[in-house]
């Protein structure tokens, strides 16, 4: 005949106190209080005893137990409701344990869903992606979510955006007519959307960005401004000589149609790379325009520019000025750059407008008086220009490919170019 248990009372919970050894109390139906073995500090002084809920069931022929937290914070009377809603559980074929896991877990994914902001999810997703791109990408994109994106989805939960909130934070991008930006920041979403996914982000079941590109306006096809006639371009050779502005900046505006490198490249030359006896410059496949995973995979390459008797010349009269620096273009403070806009600004100030010429525009112009004018090869003139130039066996890259045409090339351009300026 089994055992009868004599239901538990608060006064007989509140009067057992914790001993050497764990003590238990029985109430019926499994449910009992497990009661740990007194603990002391090691000033020997006990620390606060705990009497702790459990239920002991079985369930496909296996013992059991499952807790339903600490007394008095659970009371008698709330733990037997916890027991009379697991033994029902249990008469319906659910394990209560299973059951108790999948509301934690419930609740846990509903935290999360609560947790999770766009600005959260959009955030982890720049931090892995960007270690795949190049440093001004990087700030690129970052500029756009703190600037576009952020400020009016941010503090949204990314499960309850919708293709409605998402358009219209595209609008207020095109309202300032920054059609492009527009475009780009549907693709950035489209992005962040799909990383939550792939990471099984709580909620989120689909990209709102999809489609919208087709509610959007389309940008104005734009390329660089460059000068392609030749009696143009040579007047903006003279006025480059006549530049009344810093000396250091003079001798970039001479260089950058010179040398047609791209600007970011122009800025960030570094002396030790230039060897102006041989007439070269060994520009570190780090500094040229490659993602992050590019530029690992080639480094220790380069890219050789190589450099006519004018280009050398100005290096040498820049050198007493900027050769303490490592950089040919130092900035401000020594150890940076000249400002990216620099170039551009003095343009400006000679009175040559944006839609006209730019820095980068200069390797337009080199590309086409190049091929059209002075007949070099295009491969040869792909290859000067740092471009992808596939060869017979299918390699993307050949920075060494052509380079005693490319050193004929920079020397009958420099010479054009001193032609058609004095024209």
């Amino acid at each position: 005949m089994p055992k009868k248990i004599v239901p538990l009372t608060d006064a007989k919970i509140k009067a057992f106190k914790a001993g050497d050894k764990a003590g238990t109390l029985f109430d019926g139906g499994g449910l009992f209080l497990y009661i740990p073995p007194r603990i002391f500090t090691d000033e020997g002084l006990p620390l606060p005893e705990s009497k702790l809920w459990r239920l002991k069931y079985t369930f496909n022929g296996k013992s059991k137990k499952i807790s339903f937290g600490a007394y008095p914070i659970v009371s008698l009377a709330r733990a037997r409701e916890k027991r009379d809603a697991a033994r029902g559980l249990l008469a319906d074929g659910v394990d209560p344990q299973e059951d108790k896991k999948r509301i934690a877990s419930t609740e846990r994914i509903e935290q999360e869903i609560t947790e999770n902001t766009l600005e959260k999810i959009a955030m982890q997703w720049y931090r892995v992606a960007s270690t795949e791109w190049t440093e001004g990408h990087a700030r690129t994109v970052l500029s756009r979510l703190k600037r576009d994106l952020l400020p009016t989805l941010g503090s949204k939960l990314i499960s309850a955006i919708t293709t409605r909130d998402v358009l219209d934070a595209l609008r207020i991008v095109e309202s300032r007519q920054a059609f492009e930006t527009a475009h780009r920041i549907k693709t950035i979403i489209g992005q962040i959307y799909a990383f939550a996914l792939i990471s099984d982000t709580p909620g989120v079941t689909n990209n709102p960005a999809a489609g919208l590109g087709k509610a959007l306006k389309m940008p104005i096809k734009r390329n660089m401004p460059a000068i392609l006639d030749p009696k143009e371009f040579g007047r903006l050779l003279a006025d480059i000589d006549t530049y009344a502005g810093s000396f250091v900046v003079k001798c970039a505006l001479r260089l950058a149609p010179v040398l047609f490198v791209r600007p970011g490249e122009l800025r960030n030359a570094k002396w030790a790379d230039v060897d102006l006896g041989a007439g070269i410059w060994n520009l570190p496949a780090e500094d040229t325009k490659l993602t992050v995973k590019e530029k690992a995979k080639r480094k220790g390459q380069v890219h050789a520019v190589p450099l006519s008797k004018q280009a050398v010349a100005i290096l040498k009269e820049l050198h007493p000025f900027t050769g303490r620096s490592q950089y040919v273009f130092p900035g401000r403070a020594a150890s940076r750059v000249m400002s990216g806009n620099t170039v551009n600004q003095a343009l400006r100030t000679m009175g040559w407008d944006g839609e006209t010429v730019c820095g980068h525009g200069f390797r337009a112009t080199a590309r086409t008086m190049l091929h059209e004018t002075l007949n070099f090869s295009p491969d040869a003139i792909e290859a000067q220009l740092g471009h992808r130039v596939p060869d017979r066996l299918g390699s993307a890259y050949n920075r060494s490919k052509h380079l005693t045409e490319r050193v004929k090339i920079m020397q009958v351009w420099a010479d054009y170019l001193d032609e058609i300026k004095g024209k």
